[in-house]
């Protein structure tokens, strides 16, 4: 038999390792690995990174098969594919998965920070790190992620409410036993500068010591007066590395001080058919329409214990503890340009094109009647505690085979917050020519100035919010296995989930002091059927479903219950339909995925074109469509990688009329990514790696009239490198190399041009 042996050190080109390949000899037992003697083996050295990831593991107890074995579309971003492309944020990871878009974030509470959707619906609550919720609303840093996952399609059976489009799950760096330290630093376009450091150390024969550290500062290339300053910190230990219990402790913490990007007014020029970003019709790319003033200051931490106790060969379990502690201080500008506005643009008296930078029209508060701000400055504080139990049980009833998954999770997420307003109105920029210096505003604290507080439908004009979830959570599903071929897998979670939101201050004898409360019941099941002829191979089907109630978005949406209007009702549901085939082939080196799927939400929740906050409606919305993706080492040394994901969306039922068949917000028709490098003369002093891609997304509309979209995306990147030795090795990373205008977070009336052309060079050091 043949086995390939990937280079076990993907940096050090000069090391053949050789692996014997592990494959499941008895099908009978698809956990259980047997390795093939040296006189059965014939080893193929294979110098370069195996992308192929059919045979990675999540990471999460809950999910206790490799990705060939779980019958849901997974795309995994290995640490390898960051490397070369010089990852640094899990924003940029997930440009290689197709179907995830970045949106902004806003409202009274301006939002910012990671906020993403999956395949066109929102997943800003569906964060996970190891398998537990990440709250924070904060821009994620890669230097202490080992590799990013995203599990499509509703899995609330597994994570709990919400992951109506998916989940997102980032594996972090732990301890090993072997000592190894990496430092790096790296320089280039837009004063960019950044230095990681990666320390692992062995204490004694089941304990292990690692730190990882950043510090990273920027501008923007393309985008005048952003820029970000942020830090972060991650020790961990783990005690009993290959015993029967082994406990990892974790602490993060990361810091940023950066300036909010709103990007840039989407317009309707006199005559055209839809809306585009005003920059498609000759204003700057660069042109920043924020203030001096904007700030985004976030002070995040997280510790973590995971414990895991082997029982026997049959019984394992795990449990997981979470607390996070989450600091924000924001204030941002958003550019509205109204009718006025275009009209003095494109009739020739551009000069006079003013833009509102608080916000289109809405409630006054000192700026003339009529005028909204928002959003507005504010104090955020949170925090969180999770703690989820599961056991996994391998075991036998009569002739059939079952893996059964058991447990509880239980999670509080609590938020406080003080909205501050300006007693200076924030005059008007020149859509051409925008100026940031404003002078000083006058920032205050809301109850010093009520009538600057914005009033938000069915809520009021209130200076401070606190809110809570609480959600205890029971799941179990079981995996039966009726030949050696022919599995089916299904269960549930039930979950119980209260939460309460108060308003105070402000005029209170116009807008009295309001408190909420909601406690709801829900029930998410989920069944599949599978086909594995042997370990390299996969059929199944499955259906699954999820649930969004009323005050999921307790740290990251302004207002999370609002009585007296739809968001208060039944909460957001939707419901999987997808069959698929996953393949390992070549000897595990290449890993090959296809999906058709059929995505059903009910009570969508739409982003208000006003406010920006989120609310439920009766909308009906459904995307379909067909996912493939391809991984691995086509030959030795050279590494390919690409996906290509074709949606067909629309809204099946609406009470607004005219979006009765319109394609949802934020869905591409196609997308695509592709990654390839090759390592030549590996084992020679003159060695390097070469290597680039694309990624591709034709245009999305920004609201559900598709009255208002942004252009196709076309990204052209690449790399370089050299190793000197077993230590060392510099290399050359390119950025959008066309300089294209791209666009990367979307909203529903405005756009964010990406960054423009750079490149970044690294030293690496590796002891």
């Amino acid at each position: 038999m043949l086995s390939a042996a990937i280079n076990a050190d993907a940096e050090s080109p000069s090391k053949n390792v050789k692996k014997k390949h592990q494959y499941k000899e008895d099908s009978k037992s698809q956990t259980k690995k047997n390795e093939i003697s040296d006189a059965e083996t014939e080893s193929l050295t294979v110098t370069g990174h195996g992308f192929n990831t059919m045979h990675d593991y999540l990471g999460l107890s809950r999910m206790p098969q490799d990705v060939m074995h779980t019958p849901q579309t997974i795309n995994v971003v290995p640490q390898q594919l960051m490397q070369q492309q010089n990852v640094k944020s899990l924003d940029e990871a997930l440009r290689d998965v197709p179907g995830v878009t970045s949106s902004i974030g806003e409202g009274a509470g301006g939002m910012n920070g990671d906020q993403f959707l999956i395949r066109g619906f929102q997943a800003q609550n569906d964060i996970y790190e190891d398998g537990l919720r990440d709250y924070g609303v904060y821009s994620r840093d890669s230097f202490n992620m080992e590799t990013v996952s995203v599990i499509k399609g509703p899995s609330s059976e597994v994570f709990g409410n919400g992951t109506t489009g998916g989940a997102i799950n980032m594996i972090t760096k732990t301890p090993t036993l072997s000592n190894r330290a990496t430092a790096e630093f790296s320089g280039g376009s837009g004063n960019y500068y950044r230095g990681t450091l990666d320390v692992n150390r062995k204490i004694n024969e089941t304990t292990a010591f690692r730190i990882t550290g950043m510090g990273d500062e920027h501008d923007i290339v393309g985008r005048d007066y952003i820029y970000s300053h942020r830090w972060g910190v991650a020790p961990s230990i783990a005690f009993g590395l290959g015993r029967k219990a082994t406990l990892i402790l974790q602490y993060m913490h990361q810091q940023e001080n950066s300036i909010p990007d709103f990007g840039v007014p989407v317009v309707t020029k006199p005559g055209a058919a839809y809306g585009q970003p005003i920059t498609e019709y000759g204003i700057r790319r660069t042109n920043f329409y924020g203030t001096r003033s904007d700030q985004n200051s976030t002070n995040d931490n997280m510790e973590t214990a995971r414990f895991t106790y082997k029982l026997n060969d049959h019984i394992t379990f795990y449990d997981d503890l979470r607390g996070g502690q989450y600091y924000r201080t924001f204030a941002g500008s958003k550019a509205t340009c109204d009718k006025t506005c275009v009209n003095n643009y494109f009739y020739g008296n551009p000069a006079d094109a003013l833009v509102a930078r608080s916000g289109p029209t809405g409630a006054g508060n000192g700026l003339g009647a009529g005028t909204y701000m928002a959003p507005l400055p504010y104090q955020q504080q949170s925090w969180s505690v999770q703690n989820v139990f599961s056991m996994v049980a391998n075991f036998k009833t009569a002739f059939l085979r079952h893996q059964l998954v058991a447990g509880f999770d239980i999670e509080n997420v609590s938020d406080s917050r003080q909205q501050y307003t300006y007693l200076n109105a924030k005059p008007y920029a020149s859509l051409v020519n925008p100026n940031p210096n404003v002078g000083n505003l006058n920032l205050v604290p809301g109850n010093s100035n009520p009538s600057g507080l914005v009033n938000l439908g069915g809520i009021g004009a209130k200076a401070n919010s606190n809110g809570y979830g609480f959600d205890t959570g029971i799941f179990l599903f079981d995996q039966i296995w009726f030949t050696n071929w022919l599995s089916v897998k299904g269960g549930g979670r039930w979950d119980r989930w209260q939460t309460a939101y108060n308003v105070t201050g402000g005029d209170v004898s116009k807008y009295p002091d309001k408190h909420f409360h909601d406690v709801s019941g829900v029930f998410n099941p989920s069944v599949s059927l599978m086909i594995t002829p042997d370990s390299h191979q996969t059929y199944y089907f499955t259906w699954a479903s999820s649930t969004t109630p009323m005050g999921m978005y307790v740290t990251n949406g302004s207002v999370p219950i609002r009585p007296g209007t739809t968001s208060f009702a039944s909460p957001e549901k939707a419901q999987l339909y997808e069959i698929g085939a996953k393949y390992s082939i070549f000897h595990d080196r290449i890993g090959l995925t296809a999906s058709l799927f059929r995505l059903d939400k009910g009570n969508a929740m739409n982003a208000d074109p006003v406010t920006g906050e989120l609310e439920g409606s009766s909308d009906k919305q459904r995307n379909q469509g067909l996912e493939l993706s391809a991984g691995g080492v086509i030959l030795p040394g050279w590494n390919v990688t690409a996906t290509y994901a074709l949606y067909d969306s629309s809204t099946t039922a609406s009470s607004t009329a005219a979006n009765l068949g319109k394609n949802i917000p934020y869905v591409p028709h196609n997308q695509a990514t592709f990654w390839s490098a090759y390592n030549a003369f590996a084992s020679k002093p003159y060695n390097f790696l070469i290597g680039g891609g694309v990624t591709w997304r034709q245009h999305v509309w920004l609201n559900a009239a598709n009255t208002l979209r942004v252009p196709a995306n076309v990204d052209f990147s690449a790399v370089i490198s050299h190793r000197f030795d077993e230590h060392w090795k510099i290399s050359m990373n390119g950025y959008n190399l066309a300089n294209r205008l791209n666009y990367q977070s979307l909203f529903s009336n405005r756009a964010t041009p990406s960054t423009g052309r750079m490149f970044i060079g690294e030293v690496k050091y590796t002891y």
